[in-house]
């Protein structure tokens, strides 16, 4: 569910050649409590990359532990590790036909394999620094690189070598992305700086300035005309891409954002960052409409399904989740409810099942504190905005709303953009009564002070 209310901020991996202190290191950020939550386990350590196939049958991702793994949707299970990289995968990408993918890593190699075999069919080189991004053309005969060497590469699938090398930006490059048509390209980087490339000529055409800190994520909407970004500095923006200029700015979280991905259709963007957080803004309602709370770590990657019906995210435990963009429900956790319950008190209550993604912005203890919502301790018979200690919006400050079972029913079944308007709680309900019923009851047993 994931829904905040009464707030407002504003595998073991490669054992065979990867380094005994980046394998300690890795199960080390892995952790005991996450493997658990979550269905594609086999990563030790940051999942740095995810793609979806074409046919949306396979998940592939890349990790810091030197290797990218190859996912059977239906069943969520490992089919085929690629395991010869020499450094950490920081980017995947399916090829047209379902059946190559390619790879880059921190030791600067781009790797082109065959799925069924899983024999590495060429490599390409050049890039004097880890690579960072990498995108496929629409077409899929060619793809482009960004680089910690200030650069970005344009390259064709049938030769070895650059066709172009273009350089501009003033630091390291983070983020790319093709335009539809396949004839522009559109990078982001350290320096701030969103540029757009013409890849008929390599020339630059365009340098965007805007952004606070670095450009993590960069975007192309199908219709063409705009670039979505995604920054350090808490951002996500559009803009129009022929002239350059800001068309809109919100500020989604409150620490820097890892991650950016536009839904195929173009209608949704998903971000995530450092707070473990993944939030899906739709461009047509002009605000948040999923708030997905699972990951217990920062969010390092995202991907939508070519349906456009799930998004899937990858954080720094090695965990990977499939998230339902219907309901923000996650696809394979109905096997985990023990174990995501278990540190809740009432356990075995229906409403502790309903309330587990809540935990995540919302302590039940009295001395609560730090976490993206206040706490719920004594909620009942609370007016909203009161709770000391917590930084409340205009909003929930003027609202005059007094917590008890017929508000925060109304609250998760009508919607905070209904019950507290103003507010930028994330707008999540719960569509079943029943559901709604066994929380509310959960709540109210749980929050009672002692």
């Amino acid at each position: 569910m994931g829904q905040r209310f009464d707030q407002d901020k504003g595998g073991a991996g490669r054992i065979r050649r990867l380094p005994l202190f980046l394998f300690l290191f890795g199960l080390f950020l892995t952790g005991a409590a996450a493997p658990g939550l979550a269905s594609y386990l086999g990563h030790a350590g940051y999942v740095k990359a995810l793609a979806v196939s074409p046919d949306g049958q396979q998940v592939l991702s890349g990790g810091f532990d030197y290797s990218a793994i190859l996912w059977d949707r239906k069943t969520q299970e490992p089919i085929k590790r690629f395991d010869a990289h020499d450094g950490a995968v920081n980017a995947v990408a399916f090829l047209p036909d379902g059946q190559r993918i390619l790879t880059a890593d921190d030791a600067a190699i781009i790797r082109l394999w065959d799925i069924q075999s899983g024999e590495e069919l060429a490599r390409f080189t050049g890039h004097q620094g880890k690579i960072a991004a990498l995108a496929l053309s629409p077409d899929g005969s060619h793809f482009a690189t960004a680089g910690w060497d200030r650069s970005v590469r344009y390259w064709s699938l049938a030769e070895p070598e650059a066709l172009f090398v273009l350089e501009a930006h003033e630091n390291n490059v983070n983020a790319l992305a093709f335009t539809p048509d396949g004839a522009k390209l559109v990078s982001g980087g350290y320096d701030s700086a969103i540029k757009l490339w013409d890849l008929e000529e390599g020339e630059l055409l365009l340098s965007i300035d805007g952004h606070d800190f670095g450009v993590n994520g960069v975007a192309v909407r199908p219709d063409g005309k705009q670039i979505v970004s995604a920054s350090g500095d808490e951002t996500l923006r559009r803009w129009d891409l022929l002239l350059g200029e800001e068309i809109e700015s919100q500020q989604l979280h409150e620490s820097p954002i890892f991650a950016l991905a536009v839904s195929p259709d173009g209608t949704l963007a998903a971000t995530s960052g450092l707070e473990g957080l993944i939030r899906v803004w739709s461009f047509a309602e002009g605000r948040e409409v999923l708030l997905l709370a699972g990951h217990e770590a920062p969010v390092w990657t995202l991907a939508f399904d070519p349906a456009g019906e799930s998004l899937f995210s990858g954080s720094s435990k090695g965990v990977i989740r499939e998230w339902r963009l219907s309901d923000g429900s996650e696809i394979g956790e109905e096997e985990s409810v023990a174990l995501a319950t278990a540190n809740l008190p009432l356990p075995d209550h229906p409403g502790a099942w309903q309330f587990r993604k809540c935990a995540i912005c919302h302590s039940l203890q009295p001395d609560g504190g730090g976490r993206a919502g206040p706490s719920l301790y004594g909620v009942f018979g609370r007016e909203a905005g009161t709770l000391e200690g917590y930084r409340y919006s205009p909003a929930l400050l003027e609202s005059g709303i007094v917590w008890n079972e017929d508000t925060i029913y109304r609250l998760f079944d009508e919607g905070p953009h209904i019950v507290t308007p103003g507010s930028k709680m994330p707008v999540q309900r719960l569509r079943d009564p029943e559901d709604l019923l066994v929380l509310v009851q959960y709540l109210k047993e749980v929050t009672r002070p002692d």
